[in-house]
Parts: structure tokens; sequence; C-alpha cells
């Protein structure tokens, strides 16, 4: 009998949701009660048979196909060379100022964060003095290729290059870096394990600058297994949707495991599908999932700060995103990217400095009040004037001050 892989998140007990949990996409509420330790996340070759007896069990949180994952893939890449350098008066990036972290008291001492990627350029001068806990989950070097984790870990914790002020949080000093994609991509199955693997090794904040490829895994339907476009794409939309589930049920864990150890949370990117004015897509996996903080990006102009016309719709909150000046991997300077991608490491920086104010009041992070007060920090004061919720979420974050 034919066999094909899922993913599996399964628990020894049954969950029952919990008066008050329920919440709506973004919202961050847990609608199960569960302890961690019985919850149990695995790839199975199944039949037929076991996967309908598997959705069938109280136990199962989710089950769903693996399905392609993609870095979401800046709009721009330009050398540090090609780039207008700051002003002699200033030190930080746009980016830096923007979300006020030049002005903030914190710098991320005592936080842990997860950057889930393409990988790290360890030898890159913004990561001086960092301990890199680096684990791959792909089969090429650990290190990495293509330059888009190191550009996202250069604006959450990098050190100043040249005199220019790149970083969020400059004094983390521990950081996970899982390469979930390289050069022979990844699937939502490799990141869920990542997820798992940087919860357990204490991470605060975990930043997911990756997407599912739903197109990819159409033509991959059509291509490979023969099928017509229109079944393909109504199995793809299956799988699309029970890898939403996964990702929602993985969020509940991350939430469920701050009531028994450091709390922490995931923000992830957007996606850069849409092409405004003609047309907006909504927010993609894995951000799409509840309990994800959905990130869209944001530029500058002569009225304010607007929405990136690349940036996916639905957003929870917003960063900036163009032209974004960060580690370039494989040299010692810096490059400029445009993207969601490059918004979430500016939250997921924020995320870190609102983390290590609760340390010290609190003594350790918990999820929903840190969900809440990132969300919470947005603002549209320096927004362009009409700015929609659905585009940017409660605006623009911001550092905490004191």
């Amino acid at each position: 009998m034919s066999t094909e892989k899922y993913i599996v998140l399964r628990s020894r007990e049954v969950s029952s949701p919990t008066r008050g949990d329920m919440g709506t996409r973004g919202a961050g509420m847990n609608p199960f009660a569960r302890q961690p330790a019985t919850v149990r996340l695995e790839e199975a070759d199944l039949t037929k048979r076991e996967r309908n007896d598997l959705r069938r069990d109280p136990r199962t949180r989710a089950i769903a196909l693996p399905m392609p994952l993609k870095l979401i893939t800046p709009v721009r890449r330009q050398t540090a060379d090609s780039v207008t350098p700051p002003p002699a008066d200033t030190t930080a990036t746009w980016g830096v100022k923007a979300v006020r972290a030049h002005e903030s008291r914190f710098d991320g001492t005592g936080v842990t964060v997860a950057v889930l990627d393409s990988g790290i350029d360890p030898h890159h001068p913004a990561f001086a003095g960092v301990n890199l806990l680096q684990q791959n989950f792909t089969t090429e070097d650990p290190n990495d290729l293509d330059g888009h984790g190191t550009h996202c870990a250069g604006t959450i914790f990098g050190q100043d290059v040249n005199g220019t002020r790149i970083g969020i949080a400059r004094h983390i000093e521990r950081a996970l870096i899982g390469k979930v994609l390289g050069e022979g991509g990844g699937t939502s199955a490799t990141l869920a394990k990542a997820i798992q693997w940087a919860l357990h090794e204490g991470a605060h904040v975990i930043s997911m600058s990756v997407g599912i490829d739903f197109p990819g895994y159409v033509d991959w339907l059509v291509k490979t297994e023969g099928m017509h476009v229109n079944p393909a794409t109504s199995m793809a939309l299956e799988e699309y949707r029970a890898n939403v589930n996964l990702f929602t049920e993985l969020a509940s864990f991350v939430q469920a495991f701050s009531s028994f150890g450091q709390g922490a949370i995931i923000v992830a990117a957007s996606g850069n599908e849409s092409m405004r004015p003609k047309y907006e897509i909504s927010v993609a996996p894995p951000a799409a999932g509840t309990g994800i903080i959905a990130v869209g990006a944001l530029g500058e102009s002569d009225k304010g700060l607007i929405v990136a016309e690349f940036s996916n719709n639905q957003a929870d909150i917003a960063a900036p995103g163009v032209g974004i000046l960060s580690a370039e991997a494989g040299s010692n300077k810096l490059t400029s990217m445009d993207g969601t991608s490059m918004a979430t490491p500016h939250a997921a920086g924020i995320a870190a400095l609102w983390a290590q104010r609760q340390l010290e009041m609190t003594g350790r992070v918990e999820n929903q009040s840190l969900m809440a007060q990132l969300v919470a920090s947005g603002t549209y004061a320096t927004l362009a004037p009409n700015s929609e919720e659905d585009d940017v979420g409660t605006g623009i974050v911001q550092a905490p001050l004191n």
C-alpha cells in the first residue's frame, strides 16, 4: 500500500478549549491549554487509512503534507558602494531611527533571538562578539550562501560597521541561527522543526522571513505528478489550509510553553506578492497562522512613511522595509535590500528590546504580554495620512524608551 510523508503534531492528552482563550488570526490567543512536554512533532510515512485515523484522533493537533518553502525574496539588492552613505552627522540607518531604537536605553541584553532563514555569515564584522549557535536543517554548507539570513540577522543584532549603526538590539550576546533554506530549497516540515528547536534552545524572539511556495507546489504537482492544473490547484489549496493550521498550532504550543518556561513570540514576513495599486495579496503562511505576528513593510516619502508597493495586507504591525542597509554575506560591507523580509527583523529587534524590559521588571518573558506590548507599540504618528489598518496593522513598531 502506498504511503506519503506527513508532518504530524500530536499531544498525549486530549486538549479542550479554555474559556476566554479563543481569538482571531494575529490576536495571539491560545485556543488550547496544554503542557508543552506532551506535544510531539514528527514526520511520518502514512497510508491513506493511517492518515484518516490520525485526523479523527482528538490528540492530533495538525497533520499536513510538507509544502515547499522559499525565501521571501528581496525586491532589490545593491552593494554598499552604490548606496548613498548616511549624512556625516548620522550614524544609524533610517530604519533604526524610524523605530526609535537609537533613543532607547534597552539594547537586547539578556535576550536570545532566533533567526530561521538561509543561515548566516559568522565571519562578518557585524557579528563580532555574538555567540552564534548554528543549526543546519539543510544538506548543504551550514553558512549563508544566499545573503538573505545574514542581512536579516544584521538588522536584529548587528554591531556597527564602519561607523554605521545597522542593528536594533546591539548587545544581544546569544543568537540561534537555524538554516532552514538552501539552494536545494526546504519545506514547511523543516521550518516546523526549526521552531521547535529554537524554543527548546531558549529563544525569546523567533524571526522568520520565509514563506510557503504555493505556485511552486502547484507547478510540482503538474510536472511531477502529471496532474491537470485545476485539480492540482485544489489539492494545493487543501494542503495550504492544512499548513496554516499547522503553524497556528505551533504558535499555540509556543504560547503554552510560556507557562512552563521562558516565553517566546514569533514574528514573520507578510510577503511581497502585492503590486500596489493594481492589486493586494493577503498575508502568506507561516505569517498567516493565528498567534504569529505578521509584519508589513514601510518606505519613506515626502508625506511620511507609506506602505511598500509589494507588501501584503492583513499585517499586524509594520516596520521599515525599503532601502534597508545591513550586513552583506561574503564581505565586510553593507548592502541595501527591500522587502517584508527586511521589515521583519526590525520588528524582531524591537521585540527583543521589549523582552529585555520584561526580564528587568519580572525576571522572565511572558508570551501574551510581549505580543501585546509589541503590537501596542505601533503608531501612526509618522505614517502618511490615510494609512489603512489592513496594510500596516497598529502602525510602525516603536522601541521602549524607559
